[in-house]
């Protein structure tokens, strides 16, 4: 990924707290001269190993599983807000358009998960990170029958993190007027993609003041 200076993120809680927030990753492997590519909720265990751990699941169905090499590097990348940015929001003239947006690649290797145990721990540990904010949570008590059904129609696996690169296009390299000005329109738009990205904008401001 091109990554200029002024937009390279390297701090580690940062970006720990970017794929938390932002966990429905695409993961793209190579599979026999193309690319195998899934949308999955992944799980970071920032604690484990150096660079740390990713945890996620598919449906045994889908073949991607098939592709996991654990010599061969995966990527699995988290998306951020992103929006269009309009030269007319500027207070420099001479603009043009751009895109503006914040994504996070984590590449990694794969290892299936073999064991009921563990692959139990990544659907507990799903399960409780999006049901557990909810006023009355879902939890898997099911029937052992149906839950052995369950675990037996899915695939757990692992990432090993052997390395992270992370953007946030932000307009840095714009002068203090240009991002007030964007920042402005932005919050005002009726989209909610430009707001979720005027939001982002603003807690990053907020976190380094």
């Amino acid at each position: 990924m091109y990554v200029p200076k002024f937009n390279r993120v390297t701090d580690q809680k940062e970006i720990a707290a970017f794929i938390h927030h932002h966990s429905f990753a695409t993961v793209v492997t190579p599979a026999a001269g193309a690319l195998a590519v899934s949308h999955l909720p992944v799980l970071l265990d920032e604690t484990s190993g150096p660079h740390g751990l990713l945890r996620s699941h598919l449906a045994r169905a889908n073949d991607h599983w098939r592709h996991f090499q654990p010599n061969q590097e995966v990527l699995c990348i988290f998306h951020g807000p992103h929006a269009y940015i309009s030269p007319t929001w500027y207070a420099s003239k001479g603009m043009v358009p751009t895109w503006n947006y914040a994504t996070v690649h984590v590449h990694g290797l794969p290892q299936l998960v073999e064991d009921s145990i563990s692959l139990r721990k990544i659907l507990d540990d799903t399960i409780a990170k999006y049901e557990g904010h909810r006023e009355r949570p879902w939890k898997m008590d099911l029937p052992l029958d149906q839950l052995g059904d369950l675990m037996q129609a899915i695939v757990g696996f692992t990432i090993r993190i052997t390395r992270i690169e992370a953007k946030f296009k932000l307009g840095q390299n714009r002068t203090p007027e240009d991002q007030a000005g964007m920042l402005r329109e932005l919050a005002n738009s009726p989209d909610p993609g430009d707001q979720s990205l005027a939001a982002f904008i603003h807690n990053q401001k907020d976190s380094r003041s």
